[in-house]
């Protein structure tokens, strides 16, 4: 009753704001030509507002006469940010702006800062993929979900040219949908294939719990080990038994390890890092951004690693910003890796635990698939 009750307030506090909002034609957010982005809300009764912006830290508004909260950032690199406003320490979204980024426990507001075309993630004149959305029952979970797959410009399901296949995994919290409304990754490979920078691929982002109640609100998530153990096996259980098969099944894909890759973002990373190197007669190219809910016992999570690893990868890339707070386990994970001696490639980059990180991390992934990476 408690939580109905915070519900119900909370809906009718966001309710109020949109009537304000409209009623005094706030726009919000307004993005400037030199990229400074002023958001706005309508809210004369609270105390305190702050923006929470992705990548930031939490400003304080500025309060008008008028009793709409404003602030102007500094100029903003090109990309897609989220943010939400904190109403005397309640969060919510802009109710002046229609464009969300969904979550299953922080919905937030996106606001688009435009950059030149050479940006991977732009939606530019060349010729597009197509995002095929599928239902099933999972036998192995107990329940009704469903997953995402890109097909590359040109895919024809009748014709005769199969593909190489990456299954390309989403973070705690987030849906099946999070790399194509979020990560904009369905651009990202239409102008890495256009500019032949990518190979023309399928690409497969199943929901990634295996043990969905790991996301509940107010649960102990990736922190319970025995939970967030059983979530990794039978994430891995529906993605080889029910998932790939399916793939298989509808899409002209090509058969072998060779031609199958896994990459993720941090819990969709260390599920990356848990099913492609535990299961390599699978995977030949395995990637993770980010990876959170590794733990640091290496041995017992890759237990099925086996001696020649080294040998038989023909790609293990692994990344992680330097600001985010989990560079620390990311960099005894490398570590780890060179006193097993399998080659691997790690790379640190500027920024935190953020989508602008990992759309950088997907396009500089991509190009390195399914290449002759023998010389």
């Amino acid at each position: 009753m408690k939580d109905f009750r915070s519900l119900f307030i909370g809906l009718m506090v966001l309710i109020l704001a949109i009537d304000s909002q409209a009623r005094q034609g706030v726009v919000s957010p307004e993005v400037h030509r030199d990229r400074r982005v002023t958001f706005r809300l309508a809210a004369p009764n609270a105390q305190k507002v702050q923006l929470a912006r992705e990548g930031a830290e939490t400003m304080p508004m500025n309060k008008g006469s008028d009793g709409i909260w404003s602030i102007t950032t500094d100029p903003l690199e090109p990309d897609v940010y989220g943010y939400s406003f904190l109403v005397d320490g309640v969060n919510q979204f802009d109710p002046s702006n229609p464009v969300i980024k969904n979550n299953l426990l922080f919905t937030q507001s996106q606001v688009y800062v435009p950059g030149p075309d050479t940006l991977p993630w732009q939606l530019n004149d060349v010729q597009h993929g197509i995002v095929h959305h599928h239902y099933y029952t999972s036998a192995v979970v107990g329940d009704k979900r469903d997953f995402y797959v890109y097909t590359p410009p040109g895919y024809d399901s009748a014709g005769k040219e199969k593909y190489p296949v990456l299954f390309l995994l989403h973070g705690f919290s987030d849906d099946a949908s999070a790399w194509t409304a979020v990560g904009r990754a369905q651009f990202i490979l239409d102008n890495l294939i256009a500019q032949k920078k990518g190979k023309p691929m399928i690409v497969v982002m199943p929901l990634g719990y295996g043990a969905p109640e790991i996301v509940e609100r107010g649960g102990p998530g990736l922190q319970d080990r025995t939970l967030r153990d059983r979530n990794y096996l039978r994430f891995r259980e529906a993605l080889m038994k029910e998932v790939a098969p399916q793939v298989e099944r509808t899409y002209r894909v090509l058969a072998g390890r060779d031609a199958r890759a896994i990459t993720g973002l941090s819990m969709g990373g260390a599920e990356s890092l848990f099913t492609g190197l535990n299961e390599l007669d699978d995977f030949a190219w395995i990637g993770a951004f980010s990876s959170g809910g590794l733990g640091d016992d290496f041995d017992n999570m890759f237990d099925n690693l086996p001696a020649n690893a080294g040998d038989r990868l023909r790609l293990l890339w692994i990344s992680c910003g330097t600001d985010d707070h989990l560079i620390t386990v990311n960099r005894k994970l490398n570590i780890w890796l060179d006193s097993r001696k399998i080659r691997h490639t790690a790379v640190e980059t500027p920024g935190g635990h953020t989508w602008m990180v990992w759309r950088r991390n997907l396009a500089a992934f991509i190009p390195l698939l399914f290449q002759d990476r023998s010389h």
